[in-house]
């Protein structure tokens, strides 16, 4: 009598043997994601219930790190301090990295030269660049006093630009559009070369004017690449610490202010953590809002 055949086991389809492979790609990325952002953004938001001191117990308080911190003068002007920041430095890179890819766009001699020692901002040691700033600046030695003081004589005293928080903040949005600006400007370019030049030849041939063919050819081809470089120049400069820092201590924009209350003075970094939360925060409704609004993705 003939014995029965082994069941044999089912064999998993083409399109579940895929997603299978797709998940063993993804774990890996998964897990660094979990491990190196969403952990220490629980744990903040852990510890943001907590009054801790370094190298004390912490002390459970619930909400009244915010409470507190809601209620402080120096937290808003924190808030405003960054905004003016990350709206001036986000608009100013991006406009003036467009302006240079266009300009750099163009054939003209030694562009190659020009275009990578336009990149020099971007690529040079940030500790150096802030020293060479603040000696630009310096009310005795600096270039910028001598010329508006001693030269042109548009100042009655020397004093230093960098020593008030009012004049400081507009040296430090300077200062951050000199330094991202090329970034920009090289994603930009990079879009501006994969544009069909075949439109601008058409255009010619209708008559528009360069002003017309920016804005029905280049600008809507630029308009996603834009787009993009804001949200990112939004999320970096709002989460910038060292250029700021390093620049000068009068401007204190929320990556500085959360720095003084973890580290400086009473040391609290369940007040640090606070902070940070409420810096996610309004970063998370920022992005969210311009992704669907701005880019519609």
């Amino acid at each position: 009598m003939a014995q029965p055949l082994p069941a044999r086991s089912p064999r998993l389809s083409l399109s579940a043997r895929e997603e299978l492979l797709g998940w063993g790609f993804i774990l890996p990325a998964a897990l660094i994601i979990v491990a190196l952002i969403l952990y220490p953004v629980l744990y903040d938001l852990y510890l943001s219930l907590f009054r801790v001191t370094i190298g004390g117990p912490g002390i459970y308080v619930g909400l009244a790190n915010y409470a507190s911190l809601l209620g402080d003068a120096e937290f808003w002007r924190a808030v405003v301090t960054t905004i003016l920041y990350v709206v001036f430095t986000s608009l100013g890179a991006t406009g003036v990295g467009l302006v240079v890819a266009l300009t750099l766009n163009r054939t003209f001699p030694l562009r190659a030269l020009v275009r990578g020692i336009i990149l020099l901002p971007y690529v040079a040691p940030i500790i150096s660049v802030v020293f060479s700033w603040q000696f630009f600046f310096d009310p005795v030695n600096g270039i910028f006093m001598h010329l508006m003081y001693a030269q042109l004589h548009l100042f009655t005293e020397r004093f230093s630009l960098i020593g008030s928080p009012a004049n400081a903040i507009w040296v430090a949005i300077a200062f951050s559009i000199w330094r991202d600006f090329p970034f920009a400007y090289l994603m930009i370019l990079a879009r501006l070369q994969a544009v069909d030049t075949t439109l601008y030849e058409a255009s010619e041939i209708d008559g528009c004017s360069s002003w017309r063919q920016f804005l029905a050819i280049t600008l809507p081809e630029l308009y996603f690449v834009l787009g993009t470089l804001i949200l990112l120049r939004v999320i970096w400069n709002f989460n910038t610490f060292e250029q700021v820092y390093l620049l000068t201590e009068n401007v204190k924009v929320l990556s500085v202010y959360t720095y003084f209350k973890a580290f400086v003075g009473q040391s609290d970094l369940g007040q640090g953590s606070t902070v940070a939360v409420i810096q996610f925060l309004i970063l998370l409704v920022f992005i969210l809002f311009y992704v669907r609004r701005v880019l519609k993705w």
